[in-house]
């Protein structure tokens, strides 16, 4: 029997996951471990030795890469930040649509519209116990009173307000009273019931049964008028739940009552263990519809097949769909999709093997299982079509743009930046991509981490040459369909001397051994922001010369230099959104078309991925309107120079811990904010070689340009090189985070902020303190300040000087770009015009 077609039909189907709940902060109160097992309190401690928790975990770290460890996953959870785990569980998983109930009590859990970023159709069911508590737990006006008429209107009229809003209802009658219900409970009980919640302290539960009967009759009633269905949770769940009563036989007075005969039900959870008796039911119930997220990925293997079988024993295939149940934690979401893909293979497989279902018959089931079962049920208006196509919901949702199927795509462009501060990537069919290189990724010469700016070649004195090759290793977590152009992806690569096995001379790499130090030894995590500056400039004739000259000559954050470029932010900003980076802002600068893009901070491995991307897609996209947009610091020596000033701050557990306690703090920040900042401007100096790493830099950091031309520190002062930050929002007197003005546009930023890293860590280790700050321009103390280098050459020999950097960044790697900045300071000294190609490079 060839499987072949139905293991790509299951492995490549759209899923609608048409049961979930909100994902929360990276920084909850919420333990990671709780999104294993259904168990909380102390039982929660014994999850770690389940069957599915022992298969999940292994899961989920292969995926990341990381350690097969509790601790290794929670790890790499901090340091990616929370938008590139969700993005690279939410690929991975493969999921479509998702329908949110949002009516589960989480720490710090985001709203329905954030997950939007991860997939293109994203709908509410609402939870009709939620609603009828928050409606009692509002204040009443001064002299009025509940009653169960009052109750009943406020409650009818939310949920017809939001009826053609929704996707669907949804109960867990199952956890408060059970599923009995009673389908003609009295107003009597109803107003009793009523009055015993009332009783009760605030915030509101509601767990009267006659009470939770009559807003679940009443709900029902609304379902009926708008047509939507009414999802119930039966089976297991956490220890609220007397599971005794939620075996969904209990529910045959509502599926006999001829009121609710046309209302469609669905059995969450697969019911389990009472998954024979939900296959019962809707094989002779019409309106009754099974779901079997939750069960599968919490029960063992065995378990997960089992139950699905018993599902298939006697219901409908076209009645059984598929939701990971997924909270809190996108790995939930990709464990439910991955799981599910295997468990419904393994299931129509045997089918097929038993002569059940042919092959054909089986494909169908998978796609009807996966998606076309809730996309009719749901009513869904949404479909994957062509390259372009939009994907649509009901008109009273925002229409979402979704990415172009995976099918389509013919290229992956493999990025690298090197030494120098260059992007540069290979290209590779689709296919290639999918079977070799996510395997054995692609070689590449050693010489390519030895390159200038001015040739395609290494410099002497790196000890790299073009003998020897490594392996460019694609990141999947940073792999994204690109924006501006169709049918492509792109991917962000490690260097390995073969898959596995890092490269010391890699930039990624580099960044995460500083990361991992600050971590291990002072359990910190290092976040960062970029602001991108950068010149648009358009091409000219003159005197039969083509000529680059800048693209307005407007003056600082001028409306109409905004006003003309802004056909292009309209195309930048999406695209840059589409990658999940945040932009916060964006102006006129004060250069003859120059402008500024403020990106939101994250984990500084995430920031430095999405500065590459940023310049990207800025490149690209003025490209595609015949223009070029530049991000060197000085590429015309009358004119402002160009940086890329990154915001630093220190995390703890999720909290900012840069920043002093209270106004009292010595200088508005913590006292590892002080060190970690006094160990900074201790080697800014030497720090200059690597996030100012071509002489043109040294023409942008002069005085008086607000680019930091002396070795000091300041608050709120945009001419020292180091300037602490107080942002709106931030209580006055404190500092949320600094910002290093000397960074620009050639450095690799992912060598700049290891870098940085190390110097912080220095002034950690040491207990280093910062002196006054400089509250005047420090032109004005020329006399008493130390000015930094005032040129590469200089910041070279003082990172010759410097000891700190060998062991925190590697000193074969520290040996290359030394050999690289010594044949820059001879070529540009010697090839004085030569700097004007650099618009090209970067």
């Amino acid at each position: 029997m060839d499987l072949t077609e139905l293991r790509k039909a299951v492995m490549e189907a759209e899923l609608v996951d048409a049961h979930a709940h909100n994902i929360v902060s990276i920084d909850s109160a919420l333990p990671f471990i709780s999104g294993f097992s259904e168990a909380n309190g102390d039982a929660l401690s014994y999850a770690p030795h389940s069957l599915s928790f022992k298969r999940n975990l292994k899961d989920v770290a292969e995926l990341y890469g990381c350690e097969k460890t509790l601790h290794g996953v929670e790890v790499h959870r901090r340091l990616a930040g929370l938008q590139s785990i969700s993005s690279t569980c939410f690929r991975a998983a493969g999921i479509s649509a998702i329908l949110i109930d949002d009516g589960l009590r989480l720490d710090r859990k985001h709203e329905i519209d954030w997950h939007k970023n991860f997939a293109p159709v994203v709908g509410k069911i609402l939870r009709i116990e939620h609603l009828a508590e928050e409606i009692l737990n509002e204040e009443l006006p001064v002299g009025s009173s509940w009653t169960l008429d009052f109750f009943t209107e406020i409650f009818v009229g939310k949920l017809k307000s939001v009826g053609a809003k929704i996707f669907g209802l949804k109960s867990i009658a199952a956890y408060r009273s059970g599923l009995e219900i009673n389908t003609n409970v009295t107003k009597k009980d109803a107003e009793e019931g009523l009055a015993e919640v009332l009783h009760a302290a605030k915030p509101v539960r509601i767990s009267n049964k006659s009470f939770i009967d009559y807003v679940f009759i009443r709900s029902l009633e609304v379902a009926l008028l708008f047509d939507l269905p009414m999802q119930i949770h039966t089976g297991f769940g956490d220890k609220d739940l007397d599971m005794r009563l939620s075996n969904p036989l209990h529910l045959r007075d509502v599926l006999e009552d001829k009121r609710f005969s046309k209302c469609r039900i669905v059995l969450l959870h697969a019911s389990y263990p009472f998954s024979k008796e939900a296959s019962y039911l809707a094989s002779i119930y019409p309106q009754v519809y099974l779901d079997f997220g939750l069960a599968v990925p919490k029960l063992s293997v065995h378990g997960m097949i089992s139950s699905v079988k018993e599902l298939l024993e006697l219901a409908p295939i076209k009645k059984v769909m598929f939701s990971t149940d997924g909270y809190a934690f996108p790995e939930t979401f990709y464990l439910g999709a991955k799981k599910a893909r295997e468990v419904v293979f393994s299931v129509l497989r045997d089918a097929c093997a038993d002569g059940d279902l042919s092959i054909p018959e089986a494909i169908e089931a998978a796609k009807d299982i996966f998606s076309q079962n809730a996309i009719q049920f749901y009513k869904i208006n949404y479909s994957v079509k062509s390259s372009g196509s939009e994907n649509r919901v009901s008109p009273n949702f925002v229409k979402v743009n979704g990415n172009d199927s995976e099918d389509d795509v013919l290229f992956v462009r493999v990025i690298w930046s090197d030494a120098s501060g260059q992007q540069r990537c290979r290209v590779v069919p689709k296919n290639r991509f999918n079977y070799v290189v996510t395997k054995n990724g692609i070689g590449l010469t050693f010489a390519s981490m030895g390159m200038t700016s001015f040739t395609d070649g290494p410099a002497d004195e790196t000890n790299l040459t073009g003998v020897g090759e490594i392996r460019l290793m694609p990141d999947l977590s940073t792999k994204w369909r690109i924006p501006w152009i169709k049918q492509e992806e792109m991917v962000l690569a490690d260097m390995h001397l073969k898959p596995g096995e890092a490269w010391e001379y890699c930039p990624r790499e580099a960044l995460r051994r500083a990361s991992k130090i600050l971590k291990d030894e002072f359990n910190l995590v290092m976040n960062a922001g970029f602001e991108n500056e950068f010149f648009i400039l358009k091409s000219i004739l003159r005197d039969g010369k083509e000529e680059l000259v800048p693209f307005d000559s407007t003056p600082f954050c001028s409306t109409s230099s905004y006003d003309a470029a802004s056909y292009l932010f309209h195309e930048v900003i999406p695209a840059l959104h589409s990658l999940n980076i945040t932009v916060e802002q964006l102006h006129a600068e004060s250069g003859k078309g120059q402008f500024e893009m403020a990106l939101g901070h994250t984990a500084c491995m995430h920031a430095a991925d999405n500065l590459i991307y940023t310049r990207e897609v800025i490149r690209s996209i003025t490209r595609k309107h015949g223009l070029l947009a530049t991000f060197m610091p000085k590429y015309a020596l009358d004119e402002i120079g160009s940086g890329a000033h990154v915001h630093i701050s220190l995390w703890q557990n999720g909290q900012n811990v840069f920043m002093g306690s209270d106004g009292s703090s010595r200088h508005g920040m913590s006292k590892v904010g002080e060190e970690f900042l006094a160990g900074v401007l201790h080697h800014l100096p030497a720090i200059l070689a690597f996030i100012a790493p071509i002489p043109n830099s040294y023409d942008r950091i002069q005085p008086n340009t607000w680019s930091g031309a002396y070795k000091c520190w300041g608050k709120e002062n945009r001419e020292a090189p180091l300037r602490t930050a107080c942002p709106p929002g931030i209580q006055h007197g404190l500092v949320s985070n600094f910002e290093i003005k000397s960074f620009d546009g050639c450095a690799n930023p992912h060598l700049g902020l290891a870098a940085i890293l190390a110097a912080g860590i220095d002034g950690l280790r040491n207990h280093l303190s910062l002196p006054e700050p400089i509250d005047t321009n420090p032109s004005s103390l020329d006399a008493e300040l130390q000015r930094l280098p005032k040129s590469l050459s200089e910041s070279l020999e003082a990172l010759e000087e410097d000891n700190v950097f060998t062991d925190l960044i590697g000193e074969k790697l520290l040996v290359a770009i030394k050999g690289i900045r010594k044949a820059e300071i001879d070529y540009y000294s010697n090839h004085k015009d030569a700097y004007k190609q650099l618009i090209y490079r970067y």
